[in-house]
């Protein structure tokens, strides 16, 4: 299944790229925001870019205890993870900044499995975005803190014909995948299952955006299935424009 947010990696490979070569590309992007939501120019904190010291895809090193994520990931992530975490053993803490989502579910699921195990934190600072599969990663964290003026944002995964979560029944097996890892994440089988239909209560094309304290409540240890129903409240999201690749899910 597919779950990105905006990818602007060409905006950003325009800021990397000698000024003779910026002179010469025009690159026009839109998206259009009904409500809510941040309108970001670059898929990175650029002070996370200043102060890495080392860079693994998606993955910025900042010192021998912290890693942050900047960008989408995809198939090669987790493979760039198991380098980085090879190079700094005692990393401890994984920074999510500016995290649009992944272009490959399963790959990015297998990722959320290896941030657990290494016993990782997630740490979602005031300013950080967490979008679609990013969220998963989020959920990884052997602990898990966000700062208020984080952000969160869900929407339905969508197959290579089309079909988004609703066009299956409740029961079949292609929901299965991300309810298991919900609960290999710590969520009781009646919370998975209502965290999951909180993901799909919009469409693929649109938005459900959470606050800092509406996710909160979806972490937090022995919250009832009502609570987190009732976490994050309906309200408009926005509609963006963005391109989605990926590897299906079996």
């Amino acid at each position: 299944m597919f779950r990105s947010f905006p990818l602007l990696a060409a905006i950003a490979a325009i800021l990397s790229a000698p000024v003779q070569a910026r002179e010469v590309v025009t690159i026009t992007v839109t998206e259009e925001w009904v409500s809510g939501g941040s309108a970001r120019l670059v898929p990175a904190d650029l002070a996370v870019e200043r102060r890495a010291i080392a860079s693994y895809g998606p993955f910025r090193v900042l010192d021998g205890q912290r890693a942050a994520l900047v960008d989408v990931t995809d198939s090669a992530t987790p493979a760039q993870f198991a380098a980085m975490l090879r190079d700094y053993p005692a990393l401890a803490t994984l920074e999510m900044v500016e995290c649009p989502g992944t272009e490959d579910d399963r790959a990015n699921l297998r990722l959320g499995r290896m941030i657990r195990a290494a016993g990782l934190a997630t740490y979602v600072p005031d300013g950080g975005s967490v979008r679609s599969g990013a969220v998963e990663l989020f959920l990884a964290g052997a602990d898990r803190q966000i700062d208020d003026g984080a952000e969160f944002a869900v929407h339905s995964w969508i197959d290579e014909d089309g079909r988004e979560a609703d066009d299956f029944a409740p029961g079949a097996a292609i929901h299965a995948p991300y309810i298991a890892y919900y609960r290999e994440m710590g969520m009781a089988d009646t919370a998975a299952r209502a965290f999951y239909a909180m993901t799909n209560s919009v469409g693929f094309a649109d938005a459900r955006w959470l606050r800092a304290d509406e996710m909160r409540r979806w972490v937090e240890p022995d919250r009832t299935e009502a609570d987190q129903a009732a976490a994050a409240p309906k309200r408009a999201a926005p509609r963006i424009a963005y391109l989605d690749l990926g590897a299906v899910l079996p």
